[in-house]
């Protein structure tokens, strides 16, 4: 595993709930990461319990995460330690109620 790897894998298992995002929870850089964010604080998380990683800040993180998961496209959602998906993933997981019963075994 390189070092770029490691450092993502210490990131993903380190932390309850991971967006790797282009930007930050305030300030998202694009509409897919400012998406992301909305779905989750309709899901009732509060947006500084998420820790973010701005991959625009990280050329080695914004590479490595896409080989990490074996996904194309950014932003990127874990909850402990597992990988959900994209914002079209999590979109579909909050309308059908999944993602909010994913992120409430986070919370309780």
């Amino acid at each position: 595993m390189s070092d770029t790897q490691q450092r993502i894998d210490q990131l993903v298992k380190g932390s309850e709930v991971l967006l790797f995002m282009k930007g930050d929870a305030s300030f998202p850089q694009c509409g897919f990461s400012g998406r992301a964010i909305q779905i989750l604080k309709a899901c009732g998380v509060d947006p500084k319990a998420v820790t973010t990683v701005n991959v625009l800040a990280d050329d080695e993180i914004r590479q490595g995460i896409k080989e990490y998961s074996n996904w194309p496209t950014i932003p990127q959602l874990y909850v402990k330690g597992e990988f959900i998906g994209g914002s079209d993933i999590m979109m579909e997981m909050y309308q059908n109620g999944e993602l909010q019963q994913v992120l409430g075994a986070t919370q309780s």
